[in-house]
């Protein structure tokens, strides 16, 4: 099975419309991608530390996700994992687990309830 990665902003965008399993460490989005293959992607944003903590959580999501998806991903999906508060922290075993649980709950269709829509950014009407 060939792994790819993800590099467009389109891709990512359209991973945020498919299937959100959220673990305490990350978040696991998953998008059927109309037979590309498996593809994975990374994202890490500014709130989380400085550049050397987000590339430090980069590298344990690589590794995460090269033994997570030979094993157990998603047939022509893509995997977007985003970073939250305190996954460099967690146990490195611990988050291969849940990351192997929230790609089963994908699998079978489960995901979290959707969001409701940002209110942050709206013009009022004035």
């Amino acid at each position: 099975m060939t792994i790819s990665v993800l590099t467009k902003r389109a891709d990512f965008l359209a991973a945020n419309r498919g299937l959100r399993n959220a673990r305490p460490g990350f978040v696991l989005l998953t998008r059927p991608n109309g037979g590309q293959g498996v593809r994975y992607g990374i994202t890490v944003t500014k709130k989380i530390g400085n550049a050397v903590v987000r590339n430090r959580m980069k590298r344990r999501f690589r590794e995460l996700l090269r033994t997570a998806l030979t094993e157990g991903g998603l047939a022509d999906h893509d995997h977007v994992l985003i970073g939250r508060e305190g996954g460099v922290e967690r146990d490195f075993e611990r988050m291969g687990k849940e990351l192997s649980y929230a790609l089963e709950a994908a699998r079978e269709g489960k995901g979290d309830p959707a969001r409701s829509p940002r209110r942050g950014n709206r013009k009022r009407p004035r």
